[in-house]
């Protein structure tokens, strides 16, 4: 009897804290780093991941803002770093944001793959701060555990997930004029999909479009999102049609700069994906004038020289979401 009182009682405990981390959000802050890409992820058990850490130097401003985002969500510590890959844009701000926040665990898709002196100098300096954490290379299919949240790699070194996916009528036929091969570390990619209960968004780094294609094509291996973080800061190297309008995101999220990404072109191609309701970005694309960025509203940042407003999305297991601008608190 005891032991079944114990049972029941564990059996009680497990279904109290799943309920209660049902109850509360998944928060992820798109935190502006001028073009660069800081995405913070923080579960409802309070763990968290942030998706590359910005530009080095700047009197250390992309590491500031985001120790500004995680202290607002309470977070102390960052459980994982991931770094899509090795541009300075991504990679670095690494060890500036290290020497703020302490770092249990760096994540990446395996050794640089280009020569010369800045990409050996970032890679070199990343080496040195993962080595004062965990560090633990990825392939397509593993999994970076958080609880309660499912986060798939998707890319990784110029690979992606193998396996049966729908087939795809958006894809171009046997033959026809493709994308060409990218030999850069933005084609490596580390790309992760985020899923809490029925909710689930997509982060492919600077994927570009000839990687992009083989995720969706012949057959479509991702399914649908909810939400699209829009790939390479949303510039036309990138974005590809047969990607996005395979995702069917409902809401995309652009991290551009106010003079990097963002490029008309690509906007178009985001905007006339099946079931797009809004398009948020986190800076006023001088590229895009008036007639391609999203109203004001929509945008969190419209001054090149700026404060480093962020857009914050907060989702519940049921799949609802919302997005907010810090600037202007709209929704």
């Amino acid at each position: 009897m005891r032991t079944m009182r114990s049972v029941w009682k564990l059996a009680a405990v497990c279904l109290m804290t799943t309920a209660l981390y049902a109850a509360k959000p998944l928060q992820v802050f798109f935190v502006d780093v001028e073009g660069g890409q800081a995405t913070l992820v923080v579960t409802p058990s309070k763990q968290s991941m942030l998706i590359d850490t910005g530009w080095p130097g700047f009197s250390n401003r992309d590491a500031d803002r985001i120790a500004k985002a995680a202290k607002s969500a309470g977070v102390k510590a960052i459980d994982y770093v991931v770094i899509t890959h090795y541009h300075r844009d991504h990679v670095g701000g690494v060890a500036q944001l290290a020497a703020k926040i302490p770092v249990k665990n760096f994540v990446d898709h395996g050794p640089n793959n280009e020569t010369g002196k800045q990409p050996d100098e970032l890679y070199k300096e990343f080496e040195e701060t993962a080595a004062k954490g965990k560090r633990m290379s990825v392939k397509p299919g593993d999994v970076i555990p958080l609880k309660g949240v499912d986060v798939k790699v998707i890319t990784a070194n110029g690979d992606s997930i193998s396996g049966a996916g729908s087939a795809n009528s958006l894809c171009p036929s046997a033959g026809a004029k493709t994308y060409p091969e990218d030999p850069s570390e933005n084609a490596r990619s580390l790309g992760v999909t985020i899923a809490y209960g029925k909710f689930r968004m997509i982060d492919l780094g600077d994927l570009t479009s000839q990687k992009e294609l083989a995720l969706v094509c012949p057959e479509n291996k991702l399914g649908t999102v909810d939400v699209y973080l829009t790939n390479h800061h949303g510039l036309d190297t990138s974005n590809s049609k047969e990607l996005v309008h395979s995702l069917r995101p409902r809401v995309a999220i652009m991290n551009n700069g106010a003079r990097k990404g963002g490029v008309p072109s690509a906007w178009k191609i985001v905007r006339s994906s099946p079931g797009l309701e809004d398009l948020w970005q986190v800076h006023y694309s001088i590229e895009g004038k008036t007639e391609a960025n999203s109203p004001e509203t929509f945008v969190a940042n419209l001054d090149e020289n700026c404060q480093g407003q962020h857009l914050k999305l907060t989702a519940q297991a049921d799949g609802s979401f919302e997005v907010v601008n810090s600037r202007n608190k709209y929704t």
